[in-house]
């Protein structure tokens, strides 16, 4: 990589980190693009080379942030000894990335509140950043470790993606209606009962 295309990556992670930083402390309403390439230390007209507006830069992010999670739970399930399979894999998956927003409240708060079935799948459509995990490879992943066909896998990875994402916010951050550990038993066999209803066997 040459010395232009490294100053152009520091530019997009410097955008990235401080929006993230904004939109987290002020809100997203409140932060203006002028808020956030001034705190960049970048020109406005910088910020119109990689975005077209804040909110294509919050679809960026929501995905960066999702996909960091994604690769650490799948390098962690790579290096166990357990048994792999289809249901085994996406519990793991789901239980790691769940613990990393139990360290990580801020990011868990920020993703709950801005996750919308409409981004994720603009995330397995658009690519996104070299070091991010490509979505469009989990979700296929997922599709083809499956046992046998499964029956409208967009529906199974909307409904997974919006029962974790709802029950961990309310669980995490509130306890409610009970803590997060003793919500996941039941969390994990509601997973388990999608994942059976869109097996086809």
């Amino acid at each position: 990589m040459g010395k232009l295309d490294i100053n152009k990556k520091k530019k997009e992670k410097s955008l990235l980190d401080t929006a993230f930083e904004l939109f987290t402390t002020k809100g997203l309403a409140k932060t203006s693009i002028s808020d956030i390439v001034s705190k960049a230390g970048v020109a406005k007209g910088t910020f119109y080379l990689y975005f077209k507006d804040k909110y294509e830069l919050r679809n960026r992010l929501i995905a960066h942030k999702s996909s960091q999670m994604f690769k650490k739970a799948i390098e962690q399930m790579k290096q166990t000894d357990m048994e792999h399979d289809f249901e085994t894999d996406i519990i793991f998956v789901a239980d790691n990335m769940i613990n990393q927003l139990c360290e990580n409240k801020t990011t868990l708060s920020f993703i709950s509140k801005n996750l919308s079935w409409g981004v994720f799948k603009n995330a397995l459509t658009s690519g996104g950043n070299s070091k991010d995990v490509d979505f469009t490879d989990v979700y296929n992943m997922i599709i083809e470790n499956a046992p046998n066909t499964v029956k409208e896998p967009e529906i199974m990875v909307f409904m997974i993606i919006e029962l974790v994402s709802s029950t961990c916010y309310s669980a995490i951050l509130n306890s409610e209606p009970c803590g997060i550990g003793e919500l996941k038993p039941y969390l994990y066999s509601s997973i388990k009962h999608i994942l059976h209803d869109h097996i086809e066997y």
